[in-house]
């Protein structure tokens, strides 16, 4: 099992060979891809050195699986290489998420849609994943009607430059080069990403259209606004749901509680809610702060925390591997 890890010295691609360790993923051979600058650098994993290779020679190789994380420029140009040579695509980039040809997948929801003509599978938007791991089993029961989500962003999903940039703000160094317009420490900034023609970001874009592809329903109404937040362990959300048909709330537990993936945190009299602090190195979605809207019917809210780089990114994308590997499909 010849694997590419495409983006190998980035954020996502750290936490990616993290995780093909913890869950003992069957690699025999890993070729550690990034950009022409990195190549001969040593990447270490499971106790052995990995030299940077460049794209094209990973192409050479051939590999069974290649995981990109590099950005969607260089998933447009390369992914598709890497398919020619019989190579299996997930990329963690938006580059192919809304083209129909692509699947978009979460396994726990729709990777039964897989099959082996599936060279290049997209792996959702780290904000888009939480969202979906609650609203889908929500929406098989009750009927989604309309959707409001706001997002508080860690840093991290900006990458590495941002995570210096909260650091040295934290630390009183005024002269660090931004990555964003503003400070970040000790400030909340309502864009993430860059703004389209109707004022909506790209983020907010990505989580108003994600979510109807990966639960294959585009009956339901959803809008967003997403917010970046001088936080490092993961993102959260405030959601506001509209049903169809009418719930009881402790159903509404029950389901979510019963859900692989889903951890509910809905202890409000001894402070028991979701936070990032507690999902920070976990691989779950964690809800709470589950209660009825009180200012319309068949409404509810709920508090949705994960960590992005994880659920959100590299164990999303490792999960659709495994799904492969277990059902002859690489």
């Amino acid at each position: 099992m010849k694997v590419a890890l495409v983006g190998a010295t980035g954020m996502v691609g750290q936490v990616m060979l993290k995780i093909l360790e913890e869950r003992n993923f069957p690699v025999t051979e890993l070729i550690p891809v990034a950009s022409e600058k990195s190549v001969g650098q040593k990447i270490s994993y499971k106790n052995q050195e990995y030299s940077v290779v460049s794209m094209q020679t990973a192409i050479d190789m051939q590999p069974a699986l290649a995981l990109f994380s590099a950005g969607g420029n260089t998933s447009l140009e390369f992914a598709p290489k890497f398919a020619e040579v019989g190579t299996t695509v997930i990329d963690n980039s938006s580059a192919w998420r809304m083209n129909p040809e692509n699947k978009l997948v979460v396994p726990e929801i729709n990777a039964d849609t897989l099959t082996k003509n599936d060279k290049i599978i997209a792996n959702p938007n780290c904000s888009t994943i939480q969202l979906v791991m609650v609203l889908h089993p929500l929406n098989l029961k009750y009927n989604l009607k309309r959707v409001i989500v706001s997002t508080y962003q860690s840093v991290t999903g900006t990458g590495k430059n941002a995570v210096d940039q909260l650091n040295a703000e934290i630390a009183g160094d005024k002269d660090v080069a931004k990555v964003y317009p503003y400070e970040i420490f000790k400030n909340a900034l309502p864009q993430c990403d860059v703004f389209s023609d109707d004022d909506y970001t790209k983020e907010e874009i990505k989580l108003m259209t994600e979510p109807k592809k990966i639960m294959g329903d585009d009956t339901f109404n959803l809008t967003a606004t997403a917010v970046r937040v001088p936080v490092q362990g993961g993102h959260s959300e405030s959601v506001n749901i509209e049903f169809e048909n009418d719930f009881d709330l402790e159903e509404i537990r029950k389901i979510l509680s019963e859900t692989p993936g889903v951890i509910v945190m809905d202890d409000v009299k001894n402070s028991v809610y979701p936070m990032p602090l507690y999902s920070e190195g976990k691989d779950e979605v964690f809800v709470g702060r589950i209660r009825r809207d009180r200012s319309q019917p068949k409404t509810l809210n709920l508090w949705i925390v994960a960590d992005n780089l994880r659920k959100g990114a590299a164990t999303n994308a490792v999960q659709i591997a495994e799904y492969l590997l277990q059902n002859n499909l690489l």
